[in-house]
């Protein structure tokens, strides 16, 4: 097959900490396919197409550098990611889109990054109030949690012991819960290390499975953990990829603000799609 003979669709693949995302530049709106989650859904299938947890669409925006759309692996559309945000400011910055620092418009609003070469700083938006100990019902037992929303809803269990933790099992359970019916929710499982140290595993909704890195299922641990006075800002928190993610946030009288996420970001390759990946 020759790449001119094919109808082909330019993009690149970066990763985060272990999140990997395929990125789409749609700012003179060339990108026509009308079926989205489709689309979607078949172009993240790994070893069938490209794979990844996710897809973002880069558009203009009248009130930032730049608007994206995201996209979990499963086609449903999503408000906000933490690690692709931070891709998303690598790529643009990488491709001329924006200088070092830049403002991103988002469906939560606009929010802010900063670019230091591999290691991109974004500025999340203030989480929901915090719920502690909020109890729900797995196969007939009374489970609680701590349940935030940090652009997506998260609902986080302090553990002892990663290694042995169930998080596929009791993350779906979670995730589909009739507590957190209609739009479910993300499961985190946290360990605190040390004052400004921890370790987070994340069974993700739209992914729907372990993913090695949730930005805002760190930042979601760390508030949880914060909110129990067990850390203070910054935390470095090791994710499954073995990557570090740090977490810095501002906390008065129970109320978190000025959340930021930083870490490495890696541009993986740039490349064209066939119609065959993706029809």
């Amino acid at each position: 097959m020759k790449v001119s003979d094919a109808n082909c669709i330019s993009f690149f693949k970066v990763s985060g900490s272990g999140n990997d995302f395929i990125i789409i530049d749609n700012r003179d709106f060339s990108f026509k396919i009308v079926d989205l989650p489709t689309f979607v859904r078949k172009v993240c299938q790994r070893k069938i197409s490209v794979g990844a947890d996710g897809l973002f669409l880069i558009e203009p925006s009248e009130t930032a550098d730049f608007k994206w759309r995201f996209f979990n692996a499963d086609g449903s559309a999503a408000r906000m990611c933490g690690n692709g945000s931070r891709c998303v400011a690598r790529y643009a910055y990488e491709n001329g889109m924006a200088g070092r620092s830049m403002s991103m418009e988002t469906p939560v609003g606009v929010i802010t990054a900063d670019v230091f070469d591999e290691t991109v700083k974004v500025r999340l938006p203030d989480p929901s109030p915090l719920q502690i100990d909020r109890p729900i019902v797995l196969d007939g037992r009374e489970v609680r949690l701590d349940v935030i929303d940090t652009g997506v809803p998260h609902a986080v269990i302090l553990v002892e012991d990663l290694d042995v933790c169930p998080v596929f099992e009791e993350g779906r359970k979670i995730r589909r819960c009739e507590a957190f019916h209609p739009e479910g929710v993300n499961a985190d499982f946290a360990r605190v290390l040390e004052r400004q140290k921890m370790r987070v595993r994340t069974y993700e909704r739209g992914v729907e499975d372990e993913t090695l890195a949730c930005g805002t299922g760190v930042v979601a641990s760390v508030l949880a953990a914060a909110g129990r006075k067990r850390v203070g800002s910054p935390v470095d928190v090791t994710v499954q990829s073995g990557e570090t993610l740090r977490v810095y946030f501002k906390e008065q009288d129970g109320v978190f603000r000025e959340i930021y996420l930083e870490g490495k970001v890696k541009m993986v390759y740039q490349g064209l799609l066939f119609e065959e990946a993706y029809k």
